[in-house]
């Protein structure tokens, strides 16, 4: 199956030589699932030419905000309604769970509350799933035809289901702690407070369930669909 990987941000030039581009940590994530990967750098303009070019979609995470003035957002939000009407598999991470939801009729803010970073908990419904996080806007309002599948007292949306067409989470599976760990020293330093940061340092040893996640999309992707 070939999982088309739509790139909306890029990893930081000091740690990609290392950890690898977002790209490279998703086919790490999904690896084992009989997955193809081909990458297409929407922050740069490119785009598949039909969503048929690939029989799954990936929207990576991304240091801009989906509310923000950059000519690449409005086609990706119509190509999200595209793969949505042509019934092909999407799943969106961080920034891809915030512009799926927009592009669908959902809002996507700042949040007044601040950041999340590190490993974060999640309930799903009554599993407790840890992730890392690494965000400060979310989604506020979910569009109608999303259903809400986890959450914590911090990010009510926190992972959201279109019927069987779009799996979103605004969680990093991706992220490994030694990547969260450089994002502190180098694009977190004098953006999140030093407290928030060092609570998260003080968790970056904790068991995460990325494997658990990389299941449930890799399940999403290869789900039997009429």
């Amino acid at each position: 199956m070939l999982i088309g990987i739509l790139q909306t941000g890029l990893a930081p030039e000091n740690l990609a030589p290392e950890m690898g581009d977002y790209p490279d940590m998703f086919a790490r994530l999904l690896d084992g699932n009989g997955f193809a990967f081909r990458t297409w750098r929407v922050v740069e303009g490119e785009f598949p030419a039909s969503v048929h070019d690939a029989e799954g979609w990936l929207i990576t995470g991304s240091r801009h905000g989906v509310y923000e003035d950059h000519p690449w957002i409005a086609p990706l939000e119509q190509l999200i309604r595209d793969a949505y009407g042509a019934h092909v598999p999407l799943v969106g991470i961080c920034f891809g769970h915030q512009i799926v939801a927009q592009a669908m009729g959902g809002r996507v803010e700042r949040y007044q509350k601040g950041w999340a970073v590190g490993p974060t908990d999640y309930d799903f419904g009554g599993q407790t799933i840890t992730l890392n996080a690494w965000h400060r806007d979310q989604v506020v309002e979910k569009p109608a035809n999303a259903r809400v599948i986890a959450s914590n007292d911090f990010c009510t949306n926190a992972a959201l289901v279109y019927d069987d067409r779009a799996l979103t989470l605004q969680a990093h599976p991706e992220f490994r702690p030694e990547f969260v760990d450089g994002l502190m020293k180098t694009r977190g330093k004098g953006i999140v407070p030093d407290d928030l940061m060092a609570s998260a340092s003080a968790r970056l040893a904790d068991p995460l369930q990325d494997k658990t996640m990389a299941a449930r999309i890799a399940a999403f992707f290869t789900a039997p669909r009429g």
